[in-house]
């Protein structure tokens, strides 16, 4: 009994502790949608509640026995940025490079330029999908779920892992130079029609070749461990249909409905008396040499989910230094809009250069800093300076491009100044920042991003380029209304 009731003091004492914890994660959650260790923490303390439950009921034989089907749920926790993204960007440019290589053996023409191959009919990008970051997690998964149903030894469950690993690595390059092959001699609309189905075909060739490989470790391994995970402690016959009191059930879901409602006051109490920020939009320079339209890809759209925004690009002669019209350089611009409310600000720092290019074979040279642009009669407009530049399957330098970014909230709190979102790194968002988000309240107060990029094939002075984005911004910026 004296150890029963011990178990029973060791398990509400980290429950509770644990549920506590819950209140200022869920402010920092709602603060703070992008932060990934929050989705870590809140994992970890979901499976600190069971299984300190578990202890409770069974002791440490039932400890061990659900360890792994409780712990199981981390594998479902998306990465944290440092680890996702040089892993992401390091499987683009392997698979990539490997695809293009077995395309020209195969003579099919194929030019890399970073992550992107250059076929005859376009560009195709390998992108996050074709990396083998979503397999790599659910070859992961698939690993260790086989090796726990078979029971095997730590060692074992590691080979196993490896391989489902390796069978998903071979399984994307197989892919990818399928996906290239159709773009290269179908054209790059059969290129999408095939790109469901092939990433369909890699689960499953992962699953077969797991299982496979499971099987076989299985009838290898001893069989004095066949029993060693079931629990042998006993339980009283219950008087309910749960093995808990029906009381725990009750006061967690009345604390879960306090916490939320208690997240949502805050939140909503700050917000009262927030107040608009200038109101600004773009003018579209449409009578500039070679303007046009740019289509928007339906899978960006569904990424940004923005409430309003376009595309567009020209011909920017006046930047070519003697080159003819064709070769002059091109600027690319971009605005969006979101509404405040839901994951807009998650959705709005997606959308960025120093984000968005890499993923497209463009390597970040240097970051010029912040700077204000004025934009009007005492208003101006910080916007984040960068360098890029795209190089060839030998590393030599193909285009060039110096982009500028802008990121503004709509509203913000009666004597406190916008808070300057361009001055952060999409990763390292830091402390500071994410409790000023949390302690003033603030809550997808909705944004706006501008984005003009400068692209040549010839190397672009940043002053010069510099120069001329601010005389230009005067023109495309339009302020509409003064804020409050």
């Amino acid at each position: 009994k004296l150890e029963i009731r011990r178990r029973q003091a060791i398990a509400a004492l980290v429950s509770i502790s644990a549920l506590l914890l819950l209140f200022p994660l869920r402010l920092f959650e709602v603060g703070n949608p992008d932060w990934r260790p929050l989705g870590w923490l809140h994992a970890a303390i979901t499976a600190s509640i069971t299984l300190a439950l578990l202890w409770k009921i069974g002791g440490k034989p039932w400890l061990m026995h659900f360890a792994f089907p409780v712990a199981f749920i981390f594998v479902a926790v998306p990465w944290v940025s440092p680890i996702e993204a040089p892993t992401v960007q390091g499987l683009m440019r392997v698979v990539a490079a490997i695809a293009s290589e077995t395309l020209n053996l195969c003579g099919i023409p194929a030019q890399l330029e970073g992550s992107v191959i250059r076929v005859n009919t376009g560009l195709v990008g390998v992108n996050e999908a074709c990396s083998g970051v979503r397999s790599l997690q659910t070859s992961l998964m698939i690993g260790l779920l086989f090796g726990e149903l078979k029971r095997l030894s730590i060692p074992r469950r590691l080979v196993l892992v490896c391989a489902a690993a390796a069978t998903a690595f071979v399984a994307n390059c197989i892919r990818t130079f399928f996906l290239v092959w159709v773009a290269a001699t179908r054209g790059l609309p059969s290129e999408s029609q095939w790109h469901d189905v092939a990433g369909y075909a890699i689960v499953a060739a992962t699953f077969v070749v797991t299982l496979a490989v499971a099987a076989l470790l299985s009838h290898k391994k001893p069989t004095a461990s066949q029993s060693v995970r079931a629990p042998q402690t006993a339980i009283p016959n219950p008087t309910s249909a749960f093995i808990l009191p029906t009381s725990y059930f009750v006061v967690g879901l009345c604390w879960l409905l306090f916490l939320e409602l208690g997240v949502h006051f805050w939140y909503r109490i700050h917000e009262r008396d927030l107040l608009q920020g200038e109101q600004w939009t773009v003018r579209w320079p449409e009578s500039a040499p070679g303007f046009r339209d740019v289509h928007i890809d339906p899978g960006v759209q569904g990424t940004l989910r923005y409430d309003g925004g376009r595309q567009a690009a020209w011909l920017v002669p006046q930047l070519a230094s003697g080159t003819v019209a064709e070769r002059a350089p091109i600027c690319s611009m971009s605005f969006f809009r979101w509404n405040a409310g839901g994951a807009s600000l998650l959705r709005a720092r997606s959308h960025r250069p120093d984000v968005c290019l890499p993923n497209v074979g463009w390597y970040q040279t240097s970051d010029h800093g912040v700077r204000n642009y004025p934009v009007a009669d005492k208003f101006a407009l910080p916007f984040r300076h960068f360098s890029f530049q795209r190089t060839g399957s030998l590393g030599d330098p193909l285009s060039f491009a110096e982009a500028f970014f802008c990121m503004r909230e709509n509203f913000f709190h009666p004597g406190a100044q916008q808070f300057d979102l361009n001055r952060q790194t999409p990763s390292n968002w830091m402390a500071r920042e994410r409790w000023h988000a949390v302690l003033s309240g603030m809550r997808n107060p909705g944004q706006q991003v501008l984005e003009l990029v400068f692209i040549s094939s010839q190397p672009l002075d940043p002053a010069t380029v510099e120069q001329r984005f601010a005389n230009d911004i005067q023109h495309i910026v339009v302020v509409s209304g003064r804020g409050d």
